[in-house]
């Protein structure tokens, strides 16, 4: 699989630019380019599934710092209670953290989860406050453990962009390496190059959401789905 090593060593033989002033600037062009991808592939490949404790009488839940949207939560119940099973999967409803507030004013206060909010960039809100601790996943958009830091004193061999994502990833620096050097002339063609890629890899992901809606024994099909006739 492609490695940090290897990407710089693209670039470097591409732009023809061996200096070590551009070398140095290498890991600031896949940081950029990284963060690029995050905001162009978020529904790409990005999706981490992360085990979650609800901890009694605490409404809050921390997330790591590479979340960027949550997209679910859920938790799974421990007893059976009014038309839930025990060992039941039970989604939690997407509300503001306004809403979530007026809803349940007084945290102290708890009782059966029902709605999540984004609090802050670290954690989740949940109301009612639980009564006991449950156990739980958050589905997040995340973006991948970085590739390389700025400075280039933290790598990581590999990720996911560098693995399933290599000609945006490339592309991406190579666009970035263009406007360092200021070579205007060959910009476009790596802009191209880059829009392309996003866009094929955005329609690999539309193709793979469409087959799981398709296939009628999926939980993703059914009259409710988008795609009707699955189920």
């Amino acid at each position: 699989m492609p490695s940090y090593s290897y990407l710089k060593t693209d670039i470097i033989n591409t732009t023809e630019n061996d200096s070590t002033e551009f070398a140095n600037q290498i890991p600031k062009l896949i940081e950029k380019t990284e963060l690029r991808l995050t905001k162009d592939l978020d529904d790409v490949g990005l999706d981490e599934y992360t085990a979650i404790s609800y901890v009694a009488t605490n409404a809050s839940i921390a997330l790591n710092d590479r979340v960027r949207i949550v997209r679910n939560v859920n938790y799974t119940t421990s007893v059976s209670v009014t038309g839930v099973p025990a060992s039941s999967k039970v989604n939690l409803l997407l509300r503001t953290y306004e809403y979530a507030t007026d809803y349940w004013p007084i945290a102290t206060s708890t009782g059966t989860p029902r709605y999540y909010s984004r609090k802050t960039n670290g954690s989740i809100y949940i109301v009612p406050t639980p009564t006991s601790t449950l156990s739980g996943i958050v589905q997040t958009a995340s973006r991948p453990l970085a590739l390389a830091s700025a400075t280039g004193t933290s790598v990581t061999v590999s990720n996911y962009y560098s693995e399933y994502c290599y000609n945006a990833l490339f592309y991406g620096c190579m666009l970035e390496a263009t406007m360092y050097m200021k070579d205007w002339a060959t910009l476009p063609v790596w802009q191209g190059q880059y829009d392309n890629a996003i866009t094929s890899l955005r329609n690999q992901a539309r193709r793979t959401r469409q087959d799981d809606m398709e296939i009628a024994a999926s939980p993703a099909g059914g009259p409710d789905t988008l795609i009707q006739g699955a189920s």
